[in-house]
């Protein structure tokens, strides 16, 4: 391998792998906003959960009318995309009835949540956080989280 080549797959490899970027207040907040209008268009209310790459969270919102039990079940699903590094839509296939994860539902002291709405925010190949939504049905909490991470980016660049 000629040594321009090299270069270029080191690049590859480390650019995806090194991230500078963290789960401030700052983007987790401008990312919350970002979902909340995208909400409101639908007429939607919801609880919106953003946390680090550890499960922590960092901020969270309320919207007006919201139920207030979508406050636990949005920091849930952002534990839980934190924890298996994955949707919370896509654990949930995992985790049916006949399924290998089966049961899982039933670990970490009941936070492991398996309704759409959870996704991992990720950075090049990097975890940075997750987002969690509830206050919809299981696809309109699914299709707004997945809306944030798709966005994530964009609010990145803005910061």
């Amino acid at each position: 391998m000629d040594k321009s080549k090299l270069e270029k797959t080191v690049e590859s490899i480390v650019g995806n792998a090194i991230v500078k970027e963290v789960m401030s207040l700052e983007l987790a907040v401008g990312l919350i906003k970002k979902v909340e209008e995208k909400a409101k268009e639908s007429d939607m209310r919801v609880v919106i959960a953003v946390s680090d790459a550890s499960g922590r969270p960092i901020a969270v919102h309320c919207m007006d009318g919201a139920y207030y039990g979508s406050f636990d079940v949005a920091l849930n699903k952002t534990y839980t995309s934190t924890a298996f590094q994955m949707s919370t839509a896509k654990l949930s296939r995992l985790c049916q009835p006949g399924q290998d994860l089966y049961g899982l539902q039933f670990s970490n002291e009941g936070k492991v949540m398996i309704l759409g709405g959870g996704e991992p925010l990720m950075v090049g190949d990097t975890m940075i956080g997750a987002i969690g939504v509830s206050g919809g049905s299981a696809v309109e909490d699914t299709d707004l989280a997945a809306y944030g991470k798709s966005i994530l980016k964009e609010v990145i660049a803005c910061l």
